[in-house]
């Protein structure tokens, strides 16, 4: 799991343009929204799209889950898992 997380870390980076962070600052279990790496809807956007691409996973925006798959890169990691393999 910890490659599927360092994946996540490195996809944030890259979608989101975040080249001043490296993924050993990205906490696992830190909020990703808020007071942890301070995203908002519109990062969280760009994130689903690139979560899309790289693999073929669909985050449904009006899921009441989507709020807990998006809260910490180790919740996004399960999901991705879960989905993958469905």
């Amino acid at each position: 799991m910890e490659k599927l997380h360092n994946e996540i870390k490195q996809l944030i980076i890259d979608a989101l343009n975040l080249e001043d962070l490296t993924i050993e600052e990205i906490e696992t279990d830190a909020p990703l929204f808020g007071d942890g790496l301070g995203l908002d809807s519109i990062d969280a956007l760009e994130l689903g799209l690139a979560i899309k691409k790289k693999y073929n996973i669909v985050i449904d925006a009006d899921d009441s889950n989507t709020r807990e798959h998006f809260a910490s890169v180790s919740n996004l990691a399960k999901y991705i898992s879960a989905q993958a393999s469905e």
